[in-house]
């Protein structure tokens, strides 16, 4: 194991998938677990059961339920927990960070009230000195087979070309291969609003709609977040990539994707409290649809796809109306995806 510290900070199903890559990346990490009860199934089982069932966690991973503890002397610190608590544990770790430590964002959401992006939390909570050694982690990457050691293809942005190649170099294995970018608002915004289209792709199919609807909800979604995107200052050639497309094909068509279990749920009837009291696991979609929307009325861009699941999600519209709204919009050429001059009749 090498000498160099590493901190991942969250045990949910990803912060807990990450520290077993970083084990296999020759890392002995140091997990921070906020729950005194699954700190102590972690430590009895070796397996965090509530999030990553059926994956061994390596004995080299030490499990720590002391934030400061966690992140002390660390050289690279992953925060993998949910957006709506990111802040307050970036806020509580600052003061900890050790001198020259790389920051990694592995979350992917916007703040509802803010409507900040993870890296924008980084810079407006860490001392200066690091909130210029961040990046941000993103891509096609279930947990559950990163876990198992499966083959993952991710995206690391960062606006320093170097750190991202550090990073690249200290967190890549053969089976976890990582690929750089400079576009971090591209990365960030295509990796959370995907999650919208994942519910929305969940009450197409729980509906029946077909493969021929699902794939008209993949392409015109993509369109959509990619519009919002280049008016946010993202590069329209980053949704094309890992970050936007091939984030948006897995989660979107993946068993294991929570936010697409959403909205199938939603397709049978069940509300969104209902299935909230039912799992432990956070579906980002729920958040993002409400800041996307609200990012995307202060641009002045539409957003069909995000406005219909956003009502179904917090107006009980019915599933079925909000999808069927969608596939019966007027016709209209086919504009690239990136052309705003579209915008407001997408």
């Amino acid at each position: 194991m090498t000498t160099a510290r590493l901190a991942v900070v969250g045990a949910g199903a990803w912060g807990t998938a990450l520290a077993v890559q970083a084990v296999r990346a020759g890392f002995a990490p140091r997990l921070w677990v906020f729950e005194a009860e699954l700190l102590e199934i972690l430590r009895r089982s070796l397996e965090n059961a509530w999030f990553l069932p059926e994956v061994r966690l390596p004995e080299a991973i030490e499990a720590d339920g002391d934030l400061a503890a966690v992140v002390g002397g660390a050289e690279t610190v992953v925060v993998a927990v949910p957006s709506h608590v990111f802040r307050s544990v970036v806020r509580a770790m600052a003061a900890h960070l050790a001198p020259g430590a790389r920051v990694l964002s592995a979350a992917k959401g916007i703040e509802e009230v803010r409507l900040a992006r993870m890296s924008e939390v980084l810079a407006e909570e860490l001392p200066r000195s690091h909130a210029r050694r961040t990046a941000v982690l993103s891509g096609p990457t279930f947990a559950q087979e990163v876990g198992h050691g499966r083959p993952t293809a991710a995206v690391l942005a960062s606006a320093d070309a170097g750190l991202a190649r550090e990073l690249q170099a200290a967190l890549a294995t053969p089976t976890f291969r990582l690929y750089t970018q400079s576009d971090v608002a591209g990365v960030e915004l295509g990796g959370a609003l995907k999650n919208v289209l994942a519910i929305a792709t969940g009450i197409a199919d729980g509906l029946e709609l077909g493969y021929n609807a699902r794939a008209a909800l993949l392409t015109r979604g993509l369109a959509e977040i990619t519009r919002l995107g280049v008016a946010l200052g993202a590069r329209a050639r980053t949704f094309a990539g890992l970050a936007g497309l091939g984030d948006l094909i897995l989660t979107c068509t993946g068993e294991l994707s929570r936010n697409r279990r959403l909205g199938l749920a939603l397709a049978r009837g069940e509300s969104l409290a209902e299935w909230q009291a039912g799992t432990r696991s956070v579906a980002e979609g729920v958040r993002t649809a409400q800041a996307g929307l609200a990012l995307a009325r202060r641009a002045g861009v539409a957003t069909p796809v995000i406005a219909e699941v956003a009502a179904v999600l917090f107006e009980r519209k019915a599933p079925r109306e909000a999808l069927l709204a969608l596939l019966s919009r007027s016709a209209r050429p086919e504009e690239e995806p990136y052309d705003l001059a579209g915008a407001d009749d997408a």
